[in-house]
């Protein structure tokens, strides 16, 4: 029965949530049950064209997410995939009416990274939508189930809960991005003066899209909000992290929260979440 390749795909996707992000899989874990294997799906695709790009040395990088597109097209178009992580996703983007011009724009930004760019503001703010801003707003989708005037409503604020993450992760991925991967994404930097002056004026542009992003939170629907707050308590322990750490230490070492740190940030962000959202 499909139902049983159904539930083994979904499956494979929550597996692959929890073995690359503890955080993510924790807020996913503090959503509605019956939202949750959709944004497992969503992370999944994700997943798996980021690994393409990051982690796969030694292949053709190229040649492989240009695979993943056609097999995205054609899943897409049949309504059915033989890849488990491709067959939960293009069921969750026909159910949620997620659409194909997010999926073209995330998998452009991936193709970005196969690319030796110097990243100019333009180019920047292209990736980060591409890679983040897109992202969350396949997530609202999910979230707001077909309600079109929220989803609207809440549009520029999942972008900025998207740019927010994006920006942490640049970051905290400075040292393997620049050192391994010779990438640097902030806009008319050179990193080999990377400073804390730097440093500094990229966190209060992060400063100011979580203010944002909190505000549009707080509208979430009742299935979602904890969830995303969740998520976005555990990026913002993160960030306090990074802000107290020199230019040079995160330029030599990735910024880490540990898991018991992470427990903590869960009790103390239910208890807020109950006395301050409900």
């Amino acid at each position: 029965m499909k139902q049983l390749f159904d539930e083994l795909s979904y499956s494979v996707s929550k597996i692959t949530t929890q073995k690359y992000s503890t955080s993510f899989s924790l807020g996913i874990l503090a959503l509605n049950p019956k939202i949750r294997t959709a944004v497992y799906a969503i992370y999944g695709y994700v997943r798996l064209a980021d690994e393409i790009v990051d982690s796969f040395h030694g292949y053709d990088k190229k040649q492989l997410l240009n695979r993943l597109k056609k097999e995205t097209d054609i899943a897409l178009a049949e309504k059915i995939s033989l890849n488990p992580i491709l067959q939960a996703f293009q069921e969750t983007v026909r159910k949620y009416a997620i659409e194909k011009s997010l999926i073209d724009q995330f998998l452009h930004s991936m193709e970005m990274d196969l690319q030796q760019i110097d990243y100019n503001s333009d180019r920047y703010k292209e990736y980060i939508f591409g890679s983040a801003e897109v992202v969350g707003l396949m997530c609202l989708k999910v979230f707001t189930e077909g309600n079109i005037q929220q989803y609207e409503e809440l549009k520029p604020y999942a972008m900025k809960l998207g740019a927010a993450f994006q920006k942490i992760n640049f970051l905290r991925d400075l040292k393997d991005d620049y050192h391994i991967l010779g990438r640097s994404y902030f806009p008319n930097i050179d990193m080999k003066v990377f400073d804390n002056n730097v440093k500094s004026q990229i966190e209060v542009e992060i400063g100011e899209d979580f203010k944002v992003a909190l505000t549009g939170i707080k509208k979430l629907p009742s299935s979602s909000i904890f969830g995303v707050y969740l998520a976005y308590k555990y990026y913002l322990s993160l960030f306090k992290k990074i802000k107290r750490k020199s230019s040079i230490d995160i330029l030599n070492k990735r910024v880490r929260v540990p898991n018991s740190e992470k427990a903590y940030v869960a009790l103390i962000s239910y208890l807020r979440y109950k006395t301050a959202f409900l």
